[in-house]
């Protein structure tokens, strides 16, 4: 019997499930926590026009209300051609008629519609490359994801989309070669986030991919029959989809197998996030759903998953509903070890939390943390947690904006467009909403949807890159005044995927102790820097960083100076 949520027993349910493979349990003994040499607020900067990135996610907005204008762009950071410097990727749109075909496929018929590669030059700025690089893409793209799927060297990017994906592969030379008919991840509806994880640990990087609902271009109408008053309709109206993995066989090709991998559950899917939540080495799922229950896909460790979101409690919240599940994250921001949730959603259904609690379920913190009150009347998109002061606690980082253009004629209280949310970790206890003090960006209002993150300079501060639903895309430099220190790890597969994709890191200082999951998914339709992040306050050494490995090795570095990237290769055991 898995122990019951105190949601569950407050609601007089009783529900009986099969025990989860390999749970550990939650250390009794507590850790010191990392010391903070300063507090303050953040600086984060719009530094788009000057770092020469000039897009603009093109998605009509249509009398007709399709709901797939709403969904905006996906962004991904990452180094696509091995220079250290990362690179900056935008999905985008297509063009819609109004009215348009039920059966009609948008198109990408001129380069406004283009997907959009920005290359890093050595000065920082920014060159679109993406017809040399061959990226501009076709249909409507949504999601994106990046990862090296044949241990290449060189990280390859998944493209989700309506209609039907795309992976392209990175030959080494700054382009990319089309090859989903060939590596067959074509898909089918619509695709929104997607996520590269090795779910077998076979040192290969297969794909999950959610899926929205059953949907297309039918003249639906929502709202009241009256000027200024129709409305994109409720996801309740249309079916559920279910998400679809694909395992890399090896050659250069996939295998669709969620039904025999068990992870076929209809669903609404918008966004996914991966980690290993109870330490048994096998890497699990998180979707976030759309008005129905949130799943987690618990890795069993033989090719398949269970689904056991409303058992270990992430499924809703603390009163047993629902709320509509758009970004998702899923790391440890409590610094106890074990990975945590955060998942966005609409105004008054408040941004929620899930703590980990170490064995096997989680608890509904949004209330305690003092996220609930930040977030009311907030609806969010793109999140992720990072330690943007590097004060060795995680803070969270917001795209927001209602999902109905409209919502301010009914609700003039709530609005369309907004602020980005800046929240600060108070020792990993509560949550304290710093936005107003943190730069200007903070007080634009912005059609917010993807969020990437990553540190574009290589200056130890984590930076942000913001796309919207019919609107440009930011690039946010952290420049926070800081003298705290920082490490970041980047992970060198051999006997696992070269990414790294999937392995824990654990940080230790004299201070306490962090950890980090490798990976490149989280947020809303996006893929962020795969390298780990710690803020380490005061502390200038490193006493130890152990990273469990995928393959199950367990590899130690110890006295690692501060403020530096340190690249970690994957050995043989150093810890039995």
């Amino acid at each position: 019997m898995r122990p019951i949520p105190r949601w569950i027993i407050g609601l007089g349910i009783v529900l009986l499930a099969a025990s989860i493979h390999g749970r550990s349990q939650k250390p009794s003994s507590g850790v010191s926590k990392p010391q903070i040499s300063q507090t303050s607020a953040g600086r984060f900067v719009d530094a788009t026009e000057r770092l020469g990135v000039h897009f603009k996610e093109e998605s009509p907005s249509t009398s007709k209300k399709y709901l797939l204008e709403t969904m905006g762009s996906g962004v991904a950071l990452f180094d696509y051609d091995n220079d250290g410097r990362l690179d900056i990727f935008f999905s985008n749109g297509a063009r819609i008629d109004d009215p348009m075909s039920k059966a009609a496929i948008p198109q990408k018929d001129s380069p406004k519609y283009w997907n959009r590669l920005y290359h890093q030059k050595p000065d920082g700025t920014f060159e679109d490359v993406t017809e040399k690089a061959g990226l501009a893409g076709a249909g409507y793209s949504t999601g994106v994801a990046v990862g090296d799927y044949d241990n290449d060297g060189y990280e390859d990017i998944f493209v989700a989309g309506f209609g039907g994906n795309a992976l392209y592969h990175n030959n080494g030379d700054g382009t990319f070669t089309d090859i989903t008919a060939k590596a067959g991840v074509a898909g089918s509806g619509w695709s929104t986030s997607a996520a590269w994880i090795d779910y077998d640990n076979d040192g290969l990087l297969d794909l999950v991919v959610a899926r929205y609902m059953e949907w297309d271009f039918a003249d639906i109408f929502c709202g009241e029959r009256r000027e200024g008053y129709r409305a994109y309709c409720h996801p309740d109206i249309f079916k559920p989809v279910s998400p679809l993995l694909y395992h890399n066989d090896g050659n250069g090709k996939f295998t669709e197998v969620s039904h025999k991998a068990r992870i076929d559950k209809p669903g609404k899917g918008l966004g996914i996030a991966i980690a290993d939540y109870d330490h048994d080495g096998w890497v699990d799922i998180m979707i976030a759903n759309d008005a129905i229950p949130q799943y987690l896909f618990h890795n069993n460790g033989n090719g398949t998953f269970e689904e056991i979101g409303m058992v270990s409690g992430v499924a809703v919240d603390a009163s047993g509903t629902t709320f509509s599940g758009m970004g998702v994250d899923f790391e440890d921001y409590n610094n106890d070890g074990w990975a945590d949730v955060v998942i966005t959603d609409l105004a008054n259904q408040r941004y929620a939390l899930f703590a980990n609690g170490g064995n096997g379920t989680f608890d509904y913190t949004t209330d305690n943390t003092g996220l609930g009150a930040i977030t009311l009347l907030h609806s969010g998109w793109g999140v992720r947690f990072f330690d943007y002061d590097n004060d060795g606690w995680k803070d969270l980082f917001v795209a927001q904006s209602h999902v109905m253009d409209t919502i301010e004629v009914n609700q003039p209280h709530l609005h369309y467009r907004e602020p980005p949310l800046l929240a600060r970790s108070d020792h990993g206890k509560k949550f304290v909403d710093v936005s107003s003090e943190s730069g200007e960006v903070f007080s634009q209002r912005w059609a917010g949807r993807g969020m990437a993150i990553g540190d574009i300079n290589n200056d130890g501060k984590i930076d942000v890159v913001v796309a919207s639903a019919n609107g440009p895309g930011w690039v946010l430099m952290n420049e926070t005044p800081s003298t705290n220190h920082w490490i970041t790890i980047k992970l060198i597969g051999v006997k696992s995927n070269r990414d790294g994709i999937g392995a824990r890191v654990k940080v230790s200082t004299s201070a306490g102790e962090q950890y980090a999951t490798v990976s490149t998914a989280g947020s809303y339709q996006s893929s962020s820097d795969v390298r780990a992040h710690f803020g380490l306050g005061t502390e200038r050494v490193v006493k130890e960083i152990k990273v469990y490995w995928p393959s199950g090795i367990i590899q130690v570095l110890r006295n690692v100076s501060a403020d530096q990237i340190q690249s970690v290769r994957e050995a043989a055991p150093s810890v039995t």
